[in-house]
This record gives structure tokens, sequence and C-alpha cells, in this order.
């Protein structure tokens, strides 16, 4: 499944984040934004269980503690998934946090995995983070590596993508749930979004 988030908030916290003339930090509170909002869909079938233990409420009813059938594991990819992370645990605070270190080679633009390490849970959703899905190579690797490692419920979030990003990771997972912002036009000759928002992890860390 490939669902679009496409909220109007969003796409007007999007708009923000294109414009070359947005500054690192409110580039990172709309990405925070956006994230915390996207979590609607992404855990929208997510089913909740009633506890043993109670609450009452200020009029001194009394009801059954709920609680989340499944542990969330956010797994962003490096470096510029770590900037989702915060906007998803606004929303889900006893989310655990992994990391998935690729890099691309800048001549092949195949990726190359340099890091993981995942929290180990049982039987756990696993969210991997990425802001961009421009050729799907990253996101790919990232996938395969969480089901190498024994993980099977697995989803993709992403804020910018293309089509060709989006049947790469579908034809290679058909098994992995598409979250995403917004479909964009093209890639460039660079393999870089159009019109995209520019080189996510940089905007986001304030690296150029």
């Amino acid at each position: 499944m490939v669902k679009v988030v496409d909220h109007p908030l969003i796409q007007v916290k999007l708009n923000i984040m294109r414009d070359e003339r947005t500054k690192s930090k409110e580039f990172r509170e709309n990405l925070d934004e956006i994230a915390s909002l996207m979590c609607f869909e992404v855990f929208r079938d997510l089913k909740v269980h009633e506890e043993k233990e109670t609450i009452t409420t200020p009029t001194g009813a009394v009801l059954p503690k709920l609680k989340l059938d499944y542990k969330i594991i956010l797994a962003p990819i490096l470096r510029a998934g770590i900037g989702m992370v915060d906007g998803v645990r606004n929303m889900i605070p006893t989310a655990r946090i992994g990391h998935i270190g690729m890099y691309r080679d800048e001549e092949t633009m195949i990726p190359h995995e340099y890091y993981f390490k995942l929290p180990v849970v049982d039987n756990p959703l696993v969210v991997i983070c990425d802001p961009m899905l421009a050729t799907g190579g990253s996101a790919c690797a990232a996938i395969s590596a969480v089901k190498q490692r024994g993980y099977k419920n697995i989803r993709l979030m992403c804020l910018v993508g293309v089509q060709e990003g989006i049947d790469a990771v579908t034809k290679a997972h058909p098994d992995v749930d598409i979250y995403i912002a917004a479909v964009d036009e093209k890639l460039n000759e660079k393999c870089y979004i159009l019109p995209g928002l520019g080189d996510a992890g940089d905007r986001i860390f304030g690296t150029k």
C-alpha cells in the first residue's frame, strides 16, 4: 500500500520547507510538525488493548487503562532520517529508536550500509524514516537490512519522493507499506528530487 498523506496543513508546512530562504531552525520545526501530523495515518490501523490497571477521571468514573498492541521502533536512515524522529516521538513517547547508516556511492548511486542497530523487541512494528525517497535505493537497502535481522512488520515513512522511488520499493518489498507526504515530478541528472527540498540532511543540520 502507498498512502499519500496530503492534508492541507502538511501541504502548507511542506511549502515552507521547499523555500530556499527557509533557515535550518524553521526547516526542522516544520519537519517535526509534518512528522507528527503523518502519524495519524501511519498508525491509524493499530489496535489498543485494555490493561488490568485502571484510571479515574475527574468526575470519578473508573476506566481501564489503554495501551497500544504493538511496540514501536523508529529506524531513521542516517543522517536525514533523524530529523523525523522527534515529530513521531511527540505522538508516541514510548517508541524506541534504532539507527540505520547508509551512504550512497556518488558515481554508482549504489547504497552501502555502514551502521545498523535496532532495539531487541518481540514482534515490534518498525517504521523506517527518511525524508527523501528518490531512486529508492537507500530505502530498499534499509528494508532489506531490517528483514535480514529478523524483523517482519515494517513500514516506510517519507516526506517527499518520486514515482520511480516508490515503484522501486513496492517491487522489491511489496509487503512494506509506504507513507509519504508528497509525490514530486521527477529526478534530475544527479538523482535529486524536483522540485524537492534540496539536500534534506544539510538543511536539517545547517551544514551548508
